[in-house]
C-alpha cells in the first residue's frame, strides 16, 4: 500500500490529473491526449469500460481496474429489492467495454454520443479515478453553472475534513 508521506494515510494509486481538450471525427472516434494516455497507460491493456454519467449528460471512462471493483460493491445490493433492480438497470444502462487503439484513439459508440450531445469538440476531465468525457459547450456550461455554488459545495463537502488533523 503506498502511504502519503506527510499524513501516513493511503493514496490512491489511480488518480487521474488534468483537463483536455481533443476532437471528435465524424466515426465518433477521439484521440487521447498524450499527457493522458500516459497517466492510462497502466490501463491499457485491460481497455476500459464507457458509460452514461449519473448526474450529468456526460460519458465515464472507467479502467477496467475501477469497474471491477464499483461492480464488486453493485453485485452486494440484494436484486429482489425493486429499487436496488431498478437501480443496476439504469446505472449499467449503456455500459460498453471500450479500447484505445494502436493509434491512440477511442471509439465512442453512437448511442453514447446521442446521450452526452457530443460533437466535435470534446473534452477530457479527470475525476479522480475516471475520466469524463464531454461535449466542450456542455463542459463549460456546467462549469459556469456550478461557479456560484462551489464556495458553498466546497466547505459543506470539504470542510469536515478538518477534523482529522485537529482543526475545527
Amino acid at each position: 500500500m503506498n502511504l502519503n508521506r506527510l499524513s501516513g494515510k493511503p493514496i490512491a494509486l489511480n488518480s487521474f490529473i488534468g483537463t483536455y481538450e481533443c476532437k471528435a471525427d465524424v466515426k465518433g472516434r477521439l484521440m487521447i491526449p498524450a499527457v493522458l494516455k500516459k497517466q492510462l497507460s497502466a490501463a491499457l491493456q485491460d481497455g476500459f469500460v464507457l458509460k452514461r454519467a449519473v448526474f450529468q449528460s456526460c460519458l465515464e471512462l472507467y479502467p477496467m481496474s475501477e469497474w471491477n471493483t464499483l461492480m464488486a460493491k453493485v453485485n452486494k445490493l440484494n436484486r429482489f429489492k425493486k429499487k436496488n433492480n431498478d437501480f443496476i438497470r439504469r446505472f449499467t444502462a449503456g455500459v460498453k467495454v471500450v479500447e484505445v487503439d494502436n493509434a491512440g484513439r477511442l471509439l465512442i459508440p453512437k448511442d453514447l454520443i446521442g446521450f452526452s450531445g457530443i460533437k466535435k469538440e470534446v473534452v477530457l476531465a479527470s475525476a479522480v479515478n475516471i475520466i469524463e468525457i464531454w461535449d466542450k459547450e456542455k463542459y463549460e456550461q456546467a462549469i459556469d453553472d456550478a461557479a456560484s455554488d462551489f464556495a458553498d459545495l466546497a466547505e459543506e463537502v470539504m470542510g469536515q475534513e478538518d477534523d482529522d488533523n485537529g482543526v475545527s
